[in-house]
């Protein structure tokens, strides 16, 4: 993983050892004293962790009343080995007579998840986005790391929780043009109008994407999510101008001359309703303090979507729409108090 670009701060969380005394039971040497191997084990258990005897009560409180053998006689590996059993015919047998008692390191802590240990590696990702990065080094290590039986390597934390979603932003992106759709095709009664409107707003989406890459800023989740933003801005720029030159159209205007029209005396509310959503969110698309990382990528591709759908409004639209317009178009009801 070393040589992927973009990964950095690479290691892996040491199980560091802490000292254990191991107790191996000598069941021969057991048998002959005829002590069972429970005995031992309670009998060490007595001694460093303790045994509840009964209980007291305070009040509705219950508390164990805990034996435990002083600290002078349980805090070393020697005095551990001097504690005695008591025989069924009445000999003192000391635990080192019993048992195999050794001193080993032992993890201080075992990592755990879905019943299963596991060795975590971590790693951050700088100057590349996280997606490309991960992937290149899930081919790497898959090609060039076999794994004993029974292992196996699940890539987590922030590479998961983006693929889940951008799973969900496959759902919802679709979704969203869908109903989009349909509100615009209820609102014009023409597939034409409302398709006409979708492609500018597809056109608009490109200056989110020049946004991105002037400013080296990866796609990201939240990116995903201004682009969704985007589009209804977009949607709003293009029913304002749509409905306009169609107003002008049923006052007997011509497809070309209502095209111009519309494109130039709409230019004025157009460019408020960018510059209000475009000036809000420039603050946080130059932003680079702690915390703007998320919410960075979403401000860009407005702003930078908006830029550039200002142009598109003004020129693509009325361009497609004479293109697209013919005389027998269906036209919205005459609005009384549309103005020229």
């Amino acid at each position: 993983m070393r040589q992927v670009k973009g990964i950095e701060d690479l290691g892996v969380f040491q199980v560091l050892g802490q000292p254990n005394i191991n107790f191996v039971v000598n069941r021969d040497a057991a048998a002959r004293y005829q002590i069972n191997v429970a005995d031992v084990q309670d009998a060490i258990q007595t001694a460093a962790g303790g045994n509840a005897l009964t209980q007291v009560l305070q009040g509705e409180a219950r508390y164990d009343v805990v034996l435990r053998y002083l600290p002078q006689y349980r805090d070393t590996k020697e005095a551990l080995q001097s504690i005695r059993l008591l025989s069924p015919s009445g000999e003192r047998v000391s635990l080192a007579q019993l048992c195999t008692i050794t001193e080993q390191d032992g993890g201080s802590e075992i990592y755990r998840e879905g019943n299963e240990r596991y060795v975590a590696i971590k790693y951050s990702v700088r100057g590349r986005d996280l997606g490309s990065t991960v992937e290149e080094a899930i081919g790497k290590v898959n090609a060039q790391v076999p794994l004993p039986r029974g292992y196996h390597i699940d890539w987590e934390g922030e590479y998961e929780s983006q693929k889940r979603a951008q799973a969900r932003l496959f759902i919802i992106v679709p979704l969203t043009v869908l109903g989009i759709f349909i509100i615009l095709f209820t609102m014009f009664r023409s597939a034409k109008w409302a398709l006409l409107i979708l492609a500018t707003v597809a056109m608009g989406s490109i200056g989110g994407l020049l946004a991105l890459l002037v400013t080296g800023t990866n796609f990201s989740v939240s990116s995903g999510v201004g682009f969704l933003a985007l589009f209804g801005v977009s949607v709003q720029t293009g029913v304002i101008m749509l409905e306009y030159i169609n107003q002008l159209r049923l006052r007997g205007r011509s497809i070309e001359d209502s095209a111009v029209e519309g494109a130039v005396l709409r230019l004025r509310p157009i460019m408020m309703t960018m510059l209000v959503a475009t000036l809000g969110l420039l603050p946080a698309a130059t932003s680079h303090a702690i915390g703007s990382d998320s919410q960075r990528p979403f401000a860009i591709v407005i702003v930078g979507g908006l830029i550039v759908n200002l142009a598109m409004s003004i020129f693509i639209l009325p361009t497609l729409y004479v293109w697209s317009a013919r005389a027998g178009d269906r036209l919205p009801e005459p609005d009384a108090d549309f103005e020229t």
